[in-house]
């Protein structure tokens, strides 16, 4: 690739992903090509938006973040890959190949990385000079313990799209941008696998839109840009007839100027019904009727979805008592920006960037009357992302102190994770850890490894892969297309720990679950101490789909246990039905003196 022509992408997205913008290049001479916006389904076309003058900008407080005065172990990073070829934009982990699957778009030109076998199309973005074709790849299969990497095609933009994991473990993919409108991709999770592609399987246009299971395995597909409504399609087909439903709510949460109710929050609830969490509004929803059957109170504060990107993630959910009745499903909703922020950092000219929310608000879904209770972050965050970890606790990491989501569009890097432990009392849940030297802004992702590590990897998938600003480039590229690969080590790895960690011994433990069975696990302990069957839970995490700093299918299930042996035995109950968790591939961890076992894949039906 070091000869490879690069070539600058004729058109730039409104907010990442959105209309044609002015283009240059150095490579070639300048250029200057202007463009039209990308064409709206015909069923959703796009609203008069709001002229209301914004209120002035406040400044930013450039503060500085240190770390606690603390000898413990607050995590460790390191460089896994220097150079992944793609950026990630989109990431799946795949159950049982140890692998994780990425891509980021086919309109921005070339990427680091020739596809093998080569295989060529029309260059579709970058500068009239520069290559016709465009033999590069879009998509990779990564090897999380190697780094190796085996290049995938995908040909339906993807860019800005959903995506998740079928019950038998194939990433099914929707939507994206021009032919990705209305695609659907499936990728099976097997050697040599490549995507399946279908460009109009969809009613709508998917666009920003999000993807989650139902308890019967089909998947519901909510919003997406000036689609305001939602289909259920079938899994693992690419022939199917959607079912299509209005909904009135993603109306009523459009706000211009960036609608600011993209990548709407979306969760399977106990009941079978959805939490649908837009703008600064949440409702239930029966997916099967269309029917609204609760609304909660507004997260006062601002705006938590898409552009102001905050993060979102259902708390662990308990399963340990006897009553599945009683079980509390609860919600963490953290960061974003305030209504008005889109506006100064996408359309302003100059940029100016507001100051990110530092709030979290936390609402039990299960019962009613509940408001949201509010906590303060230790820094400001924008397009993090929130991981649900084995132990229970919760990691923010990635995104920005100021700005929104889009090109460019965030400023102040926000290099410092932080944990979150819900079970800890109001004031002591907040801990700061270990800071990256490597900036992930926009388009950066997340996903929680089967040792524990945190895969991180992505950030500013800029027009042709541009990693230094050219001279006579005029568009500002404050951060640089980033494909380098981390991984973030939490303070369970602690070195000192590491006698507590037991291993699942897989050929002894049963990895086909039903709903409501008596499962076996085995372990061992790998190290000088002794199991203590007093300090011991089983955890079950479904890993999720994530991009623009939003884990989709994401939860975690804290498992009820009927005996341990001290000889390493557990039986373990599987989740009562599909409702608390959905069909498909899980991790299962067992968790000694809060330091979590690799995870085992299971798989529930």
């Amino acid at each position: 690739m070091a000869n490879l022509l690069k070539s600058l992408v004729l058109l730039s997205l409104l907010f990442g992903c959105a209309t044609a913008r002015l283009s240059t290049v150095n490579r070639y001479g300048t250029y200057k090509g202007g463009g039209t916006p990308p064409l709206r389904d015909e069923q959703d076309p796009p609203k008069p938006r709001d002229k209301r003058q914004p209120p002035p900008a406040p400044k930013v407080e450039q503060e500085q973040e240190t770390p606690p005065l603390e000898t413990e172990f607050l995590g460790s990073w390191k460089i896994h890959s220097e150079n992944a070829g793609v950026s990630a934009m989109h990431i799946q982990l795949m159950p049982n190949n140890n692998k994780a699957v990425w891509y980021d778009s086919t309109n921005n030109g070339l990427s680091e990385i020739e596809s093998n076998p080569r295989v060529c199309t029309k260059t579709i973005g970058g500068h009239p000079k520069g290559p016709q074709e465009d033999c590069t790849a879009h998509a990779i299969e990564y090897d999380i313990d190697t780094a190796e990497i085996r290049t995938l095609q995908i040909t339906q933009n993807p860019w800005c799209s959903s995506g998740g994991l079928s019950s038998n473990g194939a990433l099914v993919s929707t939507g994206g941008v021009f032919t990705g409108f209305k695609s659907v991709r499936i990728l099976q999770p097997c050697e040599n696998c490549d995507f399946q592609e279908k460009q109009n399987a969809l009613h709508s246009n998917r666009w920003y839109a999000t993807q989650h299971p139902l308890e019967n395995g089909s998947l519901v597909v909510v919003g997406g840009s000036h689609s305001l409504n939602y289909e259920i399609i079938a899994a693992e087909s690419l022939d199917f007839k959607p079912k299509l439903f209005a909904l009135p709510f993603l109306d009523e949460t459009d706000e211009a100027p960036g609608e600011n109710n993209l990548y709407p929050f979306v969760n399977l609830l106990p009941d079978g019904n959805l939490f649908v969490f837009a703008n600064d509004k949440s409702i239930v929803l029966d997916p099967y009727t269309g029917k609204e059957v609760h609304r909660f109170p507004n997260l006062l504060g601002g705006v938590r979805n898409y552009p102001p990107s905050a993060m979102s993630a259902l708390l662990p959910i308990d399963l340990t008592m006897d009553n599945e009745d009683t079980v509390n499903v609860e919600v963490l909703i953290c960061g974003g920006n305030t209504h008005e922020s889109y506006y100064y950092s996408e359309k302003k000219r100059p940029r100016e960037f507001l100051p990110a929310l530092h709030d979290c608000g936390r609402l039990s879904l299960t019962k009613r009357g509940e408001q949201w209770d509010k906590e303060d972050m230790p820094s400001p965050r924008v397009m993090g992302d929130l991981l649900v970890l084995p132990t229970g606790d919760m990691l923010m990491i990635n995104g920005a102190k100021a700005g929104t989501s889009a090109w460019n569009a965030a400023d102040i890097p926000n290099l410092t994770p932080v944990l979150y432990s819900p079970d800890k009392p109001k004031g002591e849940r907040f801990k700061v850890l270990a800071a990256s030297t490597i900036p992930r802004m926009y388009h950066s992702v997340s996903a929680v490894l089967p040792d524990g590590q945190i895969l991180v990897a992505g950030s500013n998938t800029n027009e042709w892969y541009m990693r230094e600003k050219p001279k006579d480039v005029e568009r500002d590229f404050s951060f640089p297309t980033e494909l380098r690969v981390e991984k973030f080590s939490p303070p369970y790895l602690a070195p000192e720990l590491q006698d507590n960690r037991l291993e699942i011994l897989e050929e002894e433990s049963d990895n086909k679950w039903n709903y409501g069975g008596v499962f076996n696990l085995r372990v061992r302990s790998s190290g000088a101490s002794d199991i203590d069957t007093l300090d011991m839970k089983v955890t079950m995490y479904s890993p999720p789909f994530t991009t623009h700093g939003y884990s989709m299918n994401q939860r975690l299930l804290i498992l009820k246990v009927k005996k341990i042996t001290k000889h390493g035995k557990i039986r373990v109950v599987a989740p009562p039905s599909g409702r608390l968790a959905p069909p498909g591939y899980y991790l299962v961890f067992v968790v000694h003196r809060e330091v979590p076992s690799r995870g085992m894949w299971v798989q529930i039906q």
